[in-house]
């Protein structure tokens, strides 16, 4: 497996790993109106980023790879509100939710530098 597939196989993995966390999060919810909503808006937007991102792997051109990490760092951003509106509003003590919020920032920057990267790899063919 050469170090790109790799490299892709372990971000899925770290992707999925992140929404399952969110989901054990959602789980532990309290049950009020204000969780329920943003507690739906977090699942959504957590699960979206690792489904996107497989689906991006599967990407048939360099167009649909770049469609796709473009709605993953979108996503990956609105679960980083959803969390810091989850601390903010005291729905859970924000050092609950602190190494979530540190995750997805890091899955954020990941995301990003490869859209850059491969944005800036396309000027040069141009």
């Amino acid at each position: 497996m050469d170090t790109k597939a790799a490299f892709n196989e372990a971000f899925r993995e770290h992707t999925k790993a992140a929404a399952l966390r969110v989901i054990r999060l959602f789980q532990q919810l309290p049950h009020t109106g204000e969780a329920a909503v943003l507690g739906k808006q977090l699942l959504r937007s957590a699960t979206s980023v690792a489904a996107n991102y497989r689906a991006a792997c599967r990407g048939r051109s360099g167009a649909e790879w770049f469609a796709k990490m473009s709605i993953c760092v979108e996503e990956a951003d609105e679960t980083q509100l959803w969390l810091e509106l989850l601390g903010d509003a005291e729905i859970l003590p924000k050092a609950k939710l602190a190494s979530l919020q540190q995750e997805y920032a890091a899955i954020v920057a990941v995301l990003t530098t490869a859209r850059k990267t491969y944005k800036d790899s396309q000027r040069v063919d141009e």
